[in-house]
């Protein structure tokens, strides 16, 4: 005789599993964008709060050389992650026995680091700055006077290269005007050298500016999003055992990125704003129920969502670059340092395209009293990048016409979740968790260096009345060790035997609907 477990009975079995959200372990992934609220029976409503705590740190770079990209292990970071918290709100309704509708909210986006200790701080000292960057071959005193003497020396051998040229193009003598046309290229290859040693070497010289300028200020970046949801359904089949269901998203976020110290090179003292910007994209998924037997099965996409943020940048070494331009040309230094506070700042826009994603979200009773769940989730974060104007344009000098990225990652997201629920009483029930993340690759962002993450949970749900639930759930994650690299491909941290917890609280309403 088959048996039969009839839903209503494993409503209580449903414990916490979704509680506690997904951590920010790959890209910018953080709530799990979860819509299994839609799927309950009747009317339903949840508000969920989760808090996730974080502890991810490594050491930095000895390493301070802006061109030469080897990692040496150096000092430690401190914790990098900030705690951060978000909430989650669904409603759903059924209009009949066929149509459904609900509106769902939630913060699927976001980041919050901040580097307080090693080279991610400014520290303020120029002398000191320019040590570090050339190993101690030059201080605040001696690095001008070599500048003016390479500068010189390359200005002599372009003029010596420019004579011996010109006697060379008038030479009568065949071998005289060969060996005089060597002496002009070698002449000319030393100008280049010599010009070659001053440009890089006035870089060091803006670079302990720059760091200078925002002295005791920390490497910190933090994204916040929002999401509204709406979601129309609708039932077929024999027994409105299928159901399709989508409708429209509106997403909200904004960004704000510090990069902080020698470990950024060129780009310290770099700060970029983008204003919040709304847009809209949407979501589309079908669903499949057997009650007899507590199956429920569900694959969600939710598509790409374009932005247009109104954007704020200030790069630094920019500034002083043009600033000791226009001293060279004879401008004052009143209007020079007016060139350079142009320069270094810069509104424009930029566009971000937030990922598309898949959710699969399943569940069957295994016995009247237990359930067991799985939840599967993928994300395109190695199409993700985020490209500011004025970042991008200053690196096309140095890495070619397409310039870099400040953000992006080498691989797709995957992330696993198997659970199992117990009603212990009538009013009573425990879940257990074990969960898999990929991580966006490795290396990964310096603002983020983490690959990945195992997981258990474990929660419990408690039926205060018929309709009203309580549930409280918690996860300890494991973080996979990962290098965070500049955009250049230099490995500016090691990130090793991190972990974090996540918790969070949800209160449901449920209540039969008769048609």
């Amino acid at each position: 005789m088959r048996t039969t477990f009839h839903l209503k009975a494993l409503t209580v079995a449903i414990a916490a599993f979704s509680v506690a959200g997904a951590a920010s372990a790959a890209g910018l992934d953080r709530s799990g964008q979860d819509v299994t609220a839609f799927f309950q029976d009747g009317l339903y409503a949840e508000a969920v709060y989760t808090y996730v705590d974080a502890d991810v740190s490594g050491r930095d770079s000895a390493n301070e050389n802006p061109n030469v990209s080897d990692y040496e292990e150096g000092e430690k970071t401190g914790d990098i992650a900030e705690y951060y918290d978000f909430f989650r709100y669904g409603v759903k309704a059924d209009i009949n026995d066929t149509f459904s509708v609900g509106i769902i909210y939630d913060e699927p986006f976001g980041a919050a680091a901040e580097y307080t200790d090693g080279n991610f701080v400014s520290r303020g000292d120029i002398n000191n700055s320019i040590q570090e960057l050339t190993e101690g071959a030059f201080n605040a005193s001696t690095l001008q006077p070599t500048i003016d003497n390479l500068t010189g020396g390359a200005q002599d051998a372009a003029a010596e290269a420019q004579r011996l040229g010109q006697l060379a193009a008038t030479a009568t003598d065949p071998q005289q005007a060969q060996e005089l046309a060597a002496q002009a290229q070698a002449q000319g290859q030393a100008a280049r050298q010599l010009g070659e040693q001053a440009t890089a070497l006035g870089t060091v010289g803006a670079i302990a500016r720059a760091e200078a300028g925002s002295a005791g200020e920390n490497t910190n970046v933090e994204v916040r999003s929002n999401n509204l949801t709406a979601m129309l359904g609708a039932k077929f089949g024999p027994q409105k055992e299928f159901q399709v269901y989508g409708g429209p998203v509106a997403q909200r976020i904004k960004s704000e990125t510090k990069l902080r110290g020698l470990a950024y090179g060129p780009a310290t003292g770099y700060t970029s704003n983008n204003n919040p910007d709304t847009d809209y994209g949407w979501i589309a998924g079908l669903s499949y129920s057997k009650p007899e037997i507590a199956l429920k099965a569900a694959l969600t996409y939710r598509s790409e969502i374009d932005h247009k943020f109104d954007t704020f940048e200030t790069y630094p070494l920019v500034g002083i670059i043009a600033e000791q331009t226009a001293l060279r040309a004879g401008a004052s230094a009143e209007a020079a340092a007016a060139r350079g506070a142009n320069a270094a700042t810069q509104r424009s826009r930029t566009e971000i395209t937030t990922p598309e994603s898949v959710n699969f979200d399943f569940q069957t009773g295994i016995n009247p009293t237990t359930l067991a769940t799985a939840k599967v989730r993928w994300v395109p974060w190695g199409d993700f990048k985020i490209t500011p104007p004025l970042y991008n344009e200053v690196s096309k000098r140095s890495f070619g016409p397409d310039g870099l990225n400040i953000v992006e990652y080498e691989d797709d997201q995957w992330q696993v979740e198997l659970g199992l629920a117990k009603r212990l009483a009538p009013e009573l029930a425990v879940s257990g968790t074990v969960g898999w993340d990929s991580g966006a690759g490795d290396p990964t962002t310096s603002l983020g260096p983490i690959e990945g993450y195992y997981s258990v949970g474990l929660g419990a749900k408690y039926n205060v009345t018929k309709e009203w639930a309580v549930s409280a759930g918690g996860k300890y994650l494991w973080f996979g060790d990962a290098e965070g690299q500049l955009p250049t491909g230099k490995v500016v941290v090691d990130a090793e035997d991190n972990d974090g917890y996540i918790v969070g609280v949800k209160l449901s309403y449920q209540a039969k609907q008769d048609f």
